[in-house]
């Protein structure tokens, strides 16, 4: 079929100009002073807005909550900081149920809190003890103590405050390392300190730039510096590479003096008899 080229016969400009989003463009540009091209410019970014942080689609158990982004820094006003859409599992009925039945309310409500901050963090997002005390519908100091509790059984519960290293002790990141520099496995580690695998060797790979920096001889400022890390971390890593450097740490010296592929090769090679020595012997 031919198609007819024509001035707009049908009016089809005009009914277009009808729809929902050029009715909310010229009502952002009358309530708002704006010309019709900043009003669709306002209208784009809100639409991006709202993609990012209110069409989520949820599954069974799931919510859907704003919390502040990870890489957002300590001191900040919290309505000046940077906010992700996260979804969260807040039921899980594979393993919540089971877990209520053997540890109770308490039990199950720490479980969720493990789950909770982990998905968050995972996600890009901390949770605080007042938003966990909101999804879990208790108090902050019960949400406190839940927290103790669980460290004490050797878990990290990551939110916005130990993220962030704010109060007394060793950061998380300098415990998981020491947990690795002992031998523990990525699967242990994950499991202990509620750490995803990703997340342990993202710190793994921090530290080595920290403590291959300083064999290199740059200064501890000079360190914080280019690895853009707090000064406190910086000082702890360094303390754990005199540490373990001191007792001949087996997966210290593998992780700062890697083989080269034809130094492992070679190694196979003198490792392995020849065929020729075989049929000799």
């Amino acid at each position: 079929m031919a198609k007819k080229v024509q001035d707009d016969h049908f009016g089809l400009k005009r009914l277009k100009s009808k729809d929902a989003k050029n009715a909310i463009i010229q009502k952002l540009s009358e309530d708002f002073n704006l010309t019709p091209i900043i009003a669709e410019a306002f209208y784009s970014q809100f639409s991006q807005y709202y993609q990012e942080h209110a069409n989520v689609s949820l599954s069974s158990g799931e919510i859907s909550y704003e919390a502040v982004a990870s890489d957002e820094p300590a001191g900040k006003h919290i309505r000046l900081a940077r906010k992700k859409n996260i979804r969260l599992r807040l039921l899980d009925f594979n393993t919540d149920l089971e877990v209520l039945a053997e540890y109770g309310t308490a039990g199950v409500r720490r479980h969720r809190l493990l789950r909770l901050t982990r998905q968050a963090y995972d996600q890009g997002a901390l949770l605080s003890y007042e938003d966990l005390a909101m999804i879990l519908t208790t108090s902050a100091s019960t949400i406190k103590r839940d927290v103790y509790h669980l460290n004490r059984e050797g878990k990290f519960i990551i939110t916005r405050g130990s993220k962030l290293d704010m109060g007394p002790g060793l950061s998380h990141k300098t415990i998981i390392i020491d947990y690795y520099l002992k031998g523990y496995t990525f699967t242990d580690i994950e499991r202990i300190t509620n750490h995803s695998e990703r997340s342990v060797k993202r710190y793994l790979s921090d530290f080595i730039q920290v403590a291959t920096l300083f064999k290199q001889g740059f200064k501890k400022n000079q360190i914080r510096l280019i690895s853009q890390k707090s000064a406190r971390l910086v000082r702890e890593y360094l303390e754990l590479l005199n540490i373990y450097s001191a007792t001949e740490n087996q997966r210290l010296a593998q992780i700062l003096s890697p083989q080269q592929p034809d130094e492992v090769s070679k190694k196979k090679s003198c490792s392995e008899p020849s065929r020729e020595g075989e049929e000799n012997d």
